[in-house]
């Protein structure tokens, strides 16, 4: 093939919309979950790495699939639903702090057993949203960005490839009890029954989006969308549900995306880095089983709903599998966002404020008026 055909910048997304729905396509002929959202992000990661094939994907895209997964958790977000979050408050506080706490553990014994900086492994097994943690990490100059980007995504890659095989196994018997009545909604949703009333949810989702931005909410794309729609769902207008296949197409907008971001090559000492971080994101993954496990003893809620409740993935993501396997959306999204906005606010405020301590100190001891000292 002509190399002055990939000059185009439209050629390459081409290539890639059609590297990913032939994943896409190869994930559910061999019976994979979530294989809109697999299928693409494994196949895609193959061929740029692999095949060398020059892919993109623009990041645009990936927003818009976001949206529609925060218009769908929005949805669940109904009256009888917030009460039941609200009730949850200490029990999202619980396992919030756990899971936190569990991450400072692994980072500290990483860092003593690997020689990588603490601060480096701190702020990259924090399970915040990859651009909140990565632009936290750009603020001090003895973080090593790309360790945190590769462990950040290497994790959330790991997440998304083997919460869903969890999620299927005989481990969690009953995971999808008390499904039928989300399932049948899925399914009798269609194209046609989006309209009218999705134009005006189209607009808010939009906005809220916006203003979500503007304003730096994390996760803008999914946090917008879904607080905008809960609002507009509450006050008496009808959202349509989403059927099945544009929430496939949603899996492969953002599975395209995920699939480009890991760089291993930009990586020193490569084998050693990734296989620590392949030990990492198991621990974190079996951690988070564990309590999830504890969460469904605390409440009356499905294995599958206390697993993608805990899984430190990214939001859209558990999402789309909560849709998948019938998951309680709305305690899955209560949750998630409530990790996310914690350690946004809260964690990260944390952080700064001990690096930059960390930072005068270290700063002080080598001062000239110390040494003289």
């Amino acid at each position: 093939m002509d190399k002055k055909w990939f000059n185009s910048r439209a050629a390459r997304y081409l290539l890639t919309a059609l590297v990913s729905f032939i994943g896409g396509c190869l994930f559910t002929w061999i019976g994979m979950p979530i294989p809109w959202l697999l299928g693409p992000m494994i196949v895609v990661l193959l061929a740029s790495k692999w095949a060398k094939l020059p892919l993109v994907w623009p990041g645009s895209i990936r927003d818009a699939g976001i949206l529609i997964v925060g218009y769908s958790l929005g949805l669940s977000l109904t009256k009888d639903a917030l009460i039941e979050i609200v009730h949850q408050l200490p029990s999202m506080l619980l396992m919030t702090v756990s899971l936190i706490a569990i991450c400072i553990g692994l980072a500290l014994l990483i860092s003593k057993l690997s020689g990588i900086d603490f601060a480096t492994m701190m702020t990259a097994s924090i399970p915040g949203g990859l651009t909140q943690i990565i632009t936290l990490a750009e603020e001090f100059k003895e973080i090593d960005v790309t360790v945190v980007t590769f462990f950040q995504v290497s994790r959330l890659m790991m997440i998304v490839f083997f919460v869903p095989l969890l999620l299927y196994s005989p481990w969690l018997t009953g995971a999808h009890a008390g499904t039928a009545v989300e399932a049948a909604h899925t399914a009798a949703a269609t194209w046609a029954g989006l309209f009218p009333n999705i134009g005006l949810y189209a607009i808010v989702c939009l906005l809220s989006a916006w203003i979500g931005k503007l304003i730096k909410l994390p996760t803008a794309y999914m946090l917008g969308p879904m607080i905008g729609t809960a609002l507009l769902h509450l006050s008496g207008y009808q959202g349509p549900q989403l059927p099945a296949s544009l929430l496939n197409i949603s899996q492969f907008m953002i599975g395209s995306y995920v699939g480009l971001l890991l760089q291993p090559g930009k990586l020193e000492r490569k084998l050693r880095t990734i296989s620590i971080a392949i030990c990492s994101g198991v621990l974190l993954v079996l951690s988070s089983l564990g309590l999830s496990m504890l969460l469904s003893l605390m409440h009356p809620i499905s294995p599958a709903t206390s697993l993608l409740s805990m899984a430190p993935g990214g939001m859209d993501q558990m999402g789309i599998m909560a849709h998948e396997v019938g998951a309680d959306l709305s305690v899955v999204s209560g949750y998630q966002t409530f990790r996310i906005l914690f350690i946004y606010f809260v964690v990260s405020s944390v952080l700064k404020a001990a690096f930059r301590m960390a930072h005068r100190r270290k700063n002080d001891s080598s001062s000239p008026h110390t040494q003289h000292e």
